[in-house]
């Protein structure tokens, strides 16, 4: 996988007072910004996950643990799929 290099300021000692070491900050912010994109779905899972360090799966899980829907859908997507789900279930019922 091929990087670019995303340089961000932040205050002097913000790592103690979120009382995490320097590199646990950088991984924490990597992972916060991988939630907050593929919860505006501005990015794919997969893309999250790579941004964050970790496997697909991974991330999934994580999503989980910081309240983030790991259903990134469209609400018209999400109609558009129920009725055709409903519909299936309609055929099966009538054979």
């Amino acid at each position: 996988m091929q990087t670019d290099e995303l340089k961000i300021s932040y205050p002097r000692g913000l790592e103690h007072a979120v009382h995490m070491t320097k590199s646990e900050l950088e991984q924490h912010i990597r992972l916060m910004a991988a939630l907050k994109m593929f919860e505006l779905g501005k990015v794919s899972s997969g893309k999250a996950a790579e941004l964050a360090g970790m496997s697909r799966v991974e991330f999934l899980e994580t999503c989980g643990r910081y309240r983030v829907s790991p259903f990134n859908f469209p609400p018209e997507e999400i109609r558009e799929e129920l009725r055709g789900d409903l519909e299936a279930v309609r055929t099966l019922n009538t054979r």
